[in-house]
């Protein structure tokens, strides 16, 4: 395998995008999402992986104690849909892309990835249309042929689907089991007693937006006897269900040749066993509670050493000791249990995969390692509140409805942070306007009762009511026989212009005046009402009725922020309308090229004209994966299809345009975030390091960006004033500095140290958050956070651009509102030795997109060579709030911005209480300076010394000349030693000797600094206190310089002491 980085997402800062060096970042929460494919090292015993259903590929080093993602930036596509390592060569790792457990909500895959190195670099190995890959086996004794059971098409028929194998690692691929185009390979198990002996499970199944089937002819069980050359269908054998049959998962024991498991959705559904390798079988175990909901689990494993153990994973995890008859349950720390890799030889190790994660065992299941700790949650849209700083709601599939902050004082956003919001996993959420402790999210799927589940959470309380619009269960009953149809993802939504309003939308838009107690219906039934598509969903064998189905509703819903009772409604079945009456009338606007049956995803009215608005729209449920954007600028009369740009199979979900940049749209993917400039007409990505990964909703907030993806959790692009900038004014220029955006002052528990190896566990107290750290090529410090999301960068973001290479040193100066310079930073990296210190930042000077990030500290006190006194304690003082510039000068020319530090809103100081501490920081900063500074240079002058006194030795004036020398030191060391402990040697002596004036002196730094107010009224008294010891310790090193100095000095002379001596450097 030859690996390659993808094209897509991925850093270009070297290219001349002018987005090439923005940054998204990952909040969180680090809460799993749905795992469906894991497996193990064989030969490490603390290393696995797990395949997110939308989130790419993650690594255990540690038994699931933390997880990184190893497929960024070689992953084109985010679905994985199964894992295998291989048993002969455990750096050999494949990965097939597309789950098989096909949701509603389920993302495509591109095929097979491959990985010779345990997943440091990955291949594309092709079958790229097979689009969901269920099971990927090894032969146990050549890592280079390998099995692959394809699904095939989830919402269609194709012909890529069955299973191929590969005898050359993937390089050439051949199909050697196949039925049909609408029948595709669900599972596959290899006696690895005999690896020529091969079954596998084939199952006709297809998708509709309205529907699910499960089961057909197509559906069956296969065995072959010669590595997969030919196979014979063994459905029908004695004892295996009669009739038509659905998903079925098969497994062979490795502890016992001969010995099969099946677990088959029939009409006699059930687990049956065959002890002469699928010649016969018998019906084992009738349990229906490990036969729900046949087309989603059907999960078999046997067990690697025990040919009386077997497990079936359904909504819990199951496990029989006596061959398949009786099934005790084993907690996991989800349910939704789909995936299982026991280690062959330890069957004590294992890894389950459910969805809420993955999770380890070292002991047979009897405990698992955590999921709280995989950044890979599935949300639908997202919101956000007022507060600073504000927070991020979304509503995660199978786990709650949550609250994020969007950044931290504590460096990172831990899980303590967030809290959930009610038990909503499915749908829209809305926080009230006037209070942000009470949030509305839809919970179709995870609350009681029916008709489109709608809770009421206030914070505040912690109770939750259902306000749902007509709360009749209807399970198991089709969408025609609803009063009111309510979509799984129903839109919520309180009016722009009256908080105490709130609408939600089936089948009809509802309002509510009192949050949810009584309803109102404001419009008719604003779909096709096409009754042949309001069946119950599921069968021909299994209905399956959860909701996710119902058809026939309004998908997207929007009141216009200009125009109180103007409203625009989207449905799943392809028609748009508007009321620009307050719902009494609606008039159908549908853009004419919208196909029937086009689901609306998302309506978005212009804020910045009341007769603009933009739509995005999909198909991908009908087997049309492509973008479909338009815009309108009349209210809809006219439509106008844009596009351009965006990848073909990428479809679109959001469309977004920009408060403050009329024209400027961002759109949300299948695979990630794209940008326009122009209204549309073209695009371009925006996702640079946004990794691959469904794009569900995105929310402007403030001068950010806030992406709800559907398999990586929430991402934030900070500071979009350089995006709206681009879209005023594109670089045209040889260099261009963009004008930076506002950054707040806030605090980080970051200090100034150098980066350390291994993980760091906590950030401060009450702060566990584990993160590595790591030097950057331009001296910057790198932390990566492994169970915590991310804060913005600490500091001031500059970004700015070149049309080439610079051919000279760059530099940055930072000045103050005044024009005078608080600190320089240049392309050319210092001379000087900095091992003692942090070393300094190094400006990026590369053609194309730069940034860098001023911390917004002044220069720090001067420090002295080796000295651990101060501990890292002292840093420059931090700016005060206010307006400052950034000067750039490349060969010889100057481009100038300014940018505003403001205070953190929350904070009650004033300026005058920033400027004093600010003053009071620069004076401790420069008597720590002038303190330093004479304790260097008395080191000096006692290094001469010695070096004078050394050159004297064997000479008739060493005696004296030692004397002299003796007084001239010992007079020295007396003010040292007052200014400095000069016995400090590390941390045994912290609390072992004695501080001096200089420790004092930079102890009150942190002291002034600690909180945003003025200096209390001690604290300048310490200072002057502190100043006059000093300056009497000055005043006696300055009196020994005057004096005693240069009678040394003269005595040096006198007694005619050679200034070079043959060999005195020579070690005696």
């Amino acid at each position: 395998m030859q690996s390659q980085k993808a094209p897509d997402n991925v850093e270009n800062s070297g290219s001349l995008n002018p987005l090439g060096a923005i940054r998204w970042r990952c909040i969180g929460p680090p809460r799993g999402g749905r795992v469906v494919a894991v497996a193990g090292d064989p030969a490490e015993a603390m290393v696995f992986y797990f395949g997110a259903c939308a989130g790419g590929v993650w690594k255990t080093y540690d038994g699931g104690t933390y997880w990184e993602n190893v497929s960024d930036g070689f992953f084109r596509t985010s679905a994985v849909g199964a894992i295998a390592v291989s048993e002969v060569d455990h750096n050999v790792v494949y990965v097939g892309m597309g789950e098989s457990c096909i949701r509603g909500d389920v993302s495509y895959g591109d095929g097979v990835y491959g990985s010779t190195d345990a997943g440091e670099t990955w291949s594309h190995l092709g079958l790229e249309d097979t689009r969901h890959i269920a099971r990927i086996r090894v032969h146990p004794l050549d890592s280079n042929t390998v099995y692959v059971a394809a699904l095939g098409h989830a919402f269609g028929p194709n012909e890529q689907r069955g299973v191929f194998r590969t005898r050359d690692g993937g390089v050439n691929w051949e199909r050697i089991l196949y039925r049909d185009d609408k029948t595709g390979a669900i599972d596959l198990s290899i006696d690895i007693n005999n690896p020529r002996i091969l079954y596998a499970t084939l199952w006709e199944t297809v998708r509709t937006p309205w529907s699910l089937t499960s089961g057909g002819p197509g559906s069956g069980i296969f065995k072959s006897v010669d590595g997969g050359d030919t196979w014979q269908e063994i459905t029908d054998n004695p004892g295996l269900p009669k009739g038509l049959k659905g998903r079925i998962g098969i497994t062979v024991s490795p502890a016992k040749s001969g010995r099969v498991w099946a677990t088959v959705e029939a009409e006699e559904s059930g687990v049956f066993r065959s002890d002469d390798a699928g010649a016969t079988w018998e019906k084992v175990s009738d349990n229906q509670d490990i036969q729900g909901r046949p087309w989603y689990y059907q999960h078999i494993f046997a067990d690697t050493s025990d040919s009386e153990t077997v497990w079936v994973l359904n909504y819990g995890a199951w496990k029989s000791i006596d061959g398949g008859k009786t099934f005790e349950q084993v907690t996991t720390p989800h349910g939704d249990n789909h995936d299982l890799w026991i280690d062959p030889l330890n069957p004590q190790r294992m890894i389950e995969g459910n969805d809420g994660g993955a999770c380890v065992s070292f002991n047979g299941g009897a405990t698992w390692s955590s999921i709280y700790n995989q950044l890979t949650a599935q949300f639908y849209h997202v919101t956000g509140d007022d507060r600073f700083p504000y927070r991020v709601y979304g509503t995660q599939q199978d786990n709650s409805a949550i609250s994020v902050p969007s950044r931290s004082h504590k460096g990172a956003i831990p899980w303590g942070d967030c809290y959930t919001v009610g038990n909503s996993e499915s749908g829209y959420i809305a926080v009230h306007p006037k209070n942000p402790n009470v949030i509305f999210s839809g919970a179709v799927g995870s609350s009681p009762g029916g008709g489109g589940n709608l809770l009421r959470y206030d914070h505040d309380t912690g109770q939750v009511r259902i306000v749902t619009v007509w709360p009749e269960l209807l399970t198991g009953r089709g969408a025609k026989e609803m009063k009111y149809r309510f979509q799984w993802t129903y839109p919520i939504q309180f009016s722009p212009h009256d908080p105490g309003v709130l609408y939600v939308a089936g089948n009809m838009v509802f309002r509510s005046d009192d949050e949810g107690s009584s309803w109102q219906a404001i419009s008719p039934d604003l779909t096709r009402n096409d009754v042949t598509k309001m069946e119950p969903s599921g069968g021909p064998i299994t209905k399956d009725t959860s909701g996710a189905e119902i058809y026939g509703t309004i998908f997207a819903f929007v009141e216009s922020p200009h125009e109180k009772g103007v409203f625009w409604a989207g449905s799943d079945d392809g028609l748009v309308h508007i009321s620009r009456d307050g719902g009494e009338s609606w008039d159908q606007v549908t853009p004419p090229p919208l196909p029937p049956f086009t689901l609306v995803s998302m309506i978005e009215v212009s804020p910045h004209d009341p007769a603009s608005a933009y739509l995005a729209a999909t198909r991908y449920k009908l087997d049309e994966p492509r973008p479909m954007l338009y815009r309108t600028r009349d209210y809809g009369q006219t439509w106008t299809e844009i596009t351009l740009g965006i990848r073909e199979g990428d479809y679109t979900r959001v469309i977004r345009e920009d408060p403050q940049r009329r024209g400027l749209l961002y759109a949300g993917t299948e695979t990630g975030a794209y940008v326009s400039f122009d209204d549309g007409d073209s695009w371009q990505s925006l996702s640079a390091n946004l990794p691959s990964v469904p794009v569900y909703d995105l929310m402007v907030k403030e001068d950010e960006l806030v992406a709800a993806t559907h398999g990586r959790s929430f991402w934030i692009l900070d500071d979009l004033s350089q995006i709206r900038q681009i879209a005023d004014n594109p670089p045209d220029q040889s260099f261009r500095l963009w004008k930076p955006g506002r950054a707040y002052r806030l605090r980080s528990p970051f200090g100034s140290r150098k980066p350390s190896p291994g993980k760091h566990y906590r950030l401060s107290l009450g702060a566990d958050v584990t993160y590595t750290e790591s030097v950057g090529p331009r001296n910057e410090t790198v932390r990566k956070f492994l169970d915590a999301g991310e804060n913005p960068p600490h500091g001031v973001v500059i970004p700015y651009f070149f049309a080439e290479k610079p051919e000279s040193d760059v530099t940055l100066s930072i000045l103050d509102s005044a024009g005078q310079e608080i600190k320089t930073f240049s392309s050319v990296a210092p001379e000087e030795d900095t091992a003692d210190g942090v070393p300094e930042l190094v400006l990026a000077a590369e053609a194309g997109a730069n940034r860098f990030v001023w911390d917004m500290r002044f220069p720090a006190a001067h420090k002295m060579p080796g000295d651990k006194t101060t501990e890292d304690i002292v840093s420059g003082p931090l700016a005060s709030p206010g307006t400052y510039q950034a000067r750039l000068m490349v060969d010889g020319q100057t481009q100038t911005q300014t940018f505003e530090i403001v205070k953190d809103p929350r904070v009650p100081a004033s300026q005058a209480d920033f400027d004093a501490q600010f003053q009071l920081l620069m004076q401790i900063r420069d008597k720590l300076s002038q303190t330093h500074d004479s304790i260097n240079d008395l080191r000096s002058v006692r290094r001469q010394v010695d070096e004078w006194e050394q050159r004297a030795e064997g000479r008739p004036s060493a005696e004296v000349i030692s004397a002299s020398a003796a007084s001239l030191k010992e007079h020295l060391s007396a003010v040292e030693e007052e200014l400095i402990q000069v016995g400090y040697k590390g941390a045994r002596d912290r609390l072992h000797l004695p501080v001096k004036l200089n420790r004092k002196l930079a102890e009150l730094t942190a002291v002034v600094a600690n909180a945003d107010f003025a200096p209390p009224q001690q604290a300048y008294q310490v200072f002057e206190d502190l100043c006059s010891r000093i300056d009497t310790q000055l005043t006696s090193l300055q009196k020994i310089m005057d004096d005693e100095v240069p009678r040394f000095t003269n005595l040096v002379h006198e007694m005619e002491i050679p200034a070079i001596v043959p060999n005195a450097s020579r070690p005696r």
